[in-house]
């Protein structure tokens, strides 16, 4: 159990508090309710930009990382199309140190040409060394836009294309910036060996003067229902062929998440899980094969990815997957199948808990999704699961009209 108190600034800043004995390290996580979902799709990649911006220097602060290094403290951040994540670690002496970075460029980024240049030219590098030139780096870049026809996640966190990153102008990014990044569209979630009187005072004399935005209310194009199945066949420079399947399933937030999840990984966790015993080990189709979810705050995808073994074709390794899904859908799980990955949960969320920038974040996310007390019964919900929701997800979601498969072949 994650204890933890919660208090709002006047400006709409959301705080929470959970107090750590254990560790002389303090987490500090702002987490804003912006992603790539809220880009306009000729202007994409801007979530994805400002997470390197907001390292440019504030305007009474030109070097970001150059006094927290000198508490002792570290610093990164992280985008999805669902949210923008800037966290801090530090000694707890040094606390007022994070809350004076992150309010300094929340009140005034320091919007310079200079700075923008720079930080243009590095996602543009990212982009195309990571997405473009990397084997296998344009897989999202293909799918999403293969999987999404109406919704904003046709495209990836880095964008749909260079030129969106390359034309942004600087009116463009203050706008972005003054939309989004306000208190009103923040949480900052503090965990350590710290009480809640001393974070209200620090949250009210760094973030209480900032004013609050006027933050637009998301209404987002909603994806039509797949009713046909959709293919888009690709030819690259890679080392081996691939195939990706992905299929439509519920949001974050659906009661039936966390028996898709479970589904997922029933289906590929581990060397003795359904899609590798068969497809790997028996009939060595695929020389790896993955199931897994996208966690997406509206509605995701569920995909099964694999690496074809040599002198495969294409026709036999699909055809492998689609029959041990039939087969799946057929005869059920068994019971110690269903216990494994639950335990798998249950571990692995135990472990988290150990880390006080793990508790921090995770607070802050569930209160983006709409309490932060979900992080207390998120291994309650995976537990409640039967083996009857695996098998009634399997046979609605796990169907070839739901399906975008993207064929990835080696040239």
């Amino acid at each position: 159990m994650i204890h933890f108190e919660k208090f709002q600034l006047n400006n709409g800043l959301t705080v929470i508090v959970h107090r750590d004995q254990s560790t002389p390290i303090v987490a500090f996580n702002m987490l804003y309710n912006v992603g790539a979902r809220d880009e306009h799709q000729d202007q994409t990649g801007f979530a994805h930009l400002f997470e390197h911006l907001m390292f440019g220097g504030s305007v009474n602060i030109p070097n970001f990382d150059e006094p927290l290094q000198r508490v002792g403290g570290n610093n990164n951040a992280f985008t999805s199309n669902d949210m923008t994540n800037y966290y801090i670690t530090l000694p707890k002496d040094n606390l007022e140190t994070a809350f004076w970075l992150e309010s300094d460029r929340m009140l005034s980024l320091a919007f310079t040409d200079k700075s923008l240049e720079v930080q243009r030219s590095v996602v543009i590098e990212e982009f195309k060394q990571n997405y473009l030139n990397q084997p296998y780096g344009d897989v999202w870049l293909l799918l999403r836009p293969l999987a999404y026809r109406q919704h904003p996640y046709q495209w990836a966190t880095i964008g749909k294309e260079v030129s969106h990153i390359a034309n942004a102008t600087m009116d463009d990014v203050k706008s972005f910036f003054y939309k989004f990044y306000r208190p009103n569209n923040a949480i900052l979630s503090v965990a350590g060996d710290i009480d809640v009187d001393t974070i209200k005072t620090l949250a009210n004399k760094w973030f209480g003067d900032i004013p609050a935005g006027d933050v637009p209310t998301r209404n987002l194009p909603q994806e039509a229902p797949q009713t046909e199945a959709r293919r888009l066949n690709v030819e690259r420079e890679v080392p081996a062929n691939a195939i990706y399947k992905a299929y439509k399933m519920c949001k974050r937030t659906d009661p039936d998440y966390h028996a898709t999840d479970l589904l997922s990984d029933v289906l590929s966790l581990g060397k003795s899980s359904r899609l590798h015993t068969a497809l790997v080990k028996d009939r060595q189709l695929f020389s790896e094969i993955h199931a897994y979810v996208l966690g997406s705050f509206d509605e995701g995808l569920l995909i099964i990815s694999g690496t074809l073994a040599d002198g495969i074709s294409f026709e036999e390794a699909e055809a492998g997957i689609v029959s041990e899904i039939e087969k799946f859908q057929t005869q059920g799980l068994k019971e110690k199948e269903l216990m494994k990955v639950k335990n798998k949960i249950e571990s692995t969320n135990t472990f988290s808990e150990t880390s006080v920038l793990n508790k921090a974040m995770n607070l802050a996310i569930s209160e983006l999704m709409g309490d932060a007390g979900f992080v207390n019964t998120e291994v309650e919900k995976y537990q409640a699961v039967s083996e009857a929701d695996i098998l009634r997800l399997a046979n609605s979601l796990l169907r070839e009209n739901h399906c975008s498969t993207l064929i990835y072949a080696k040239k």
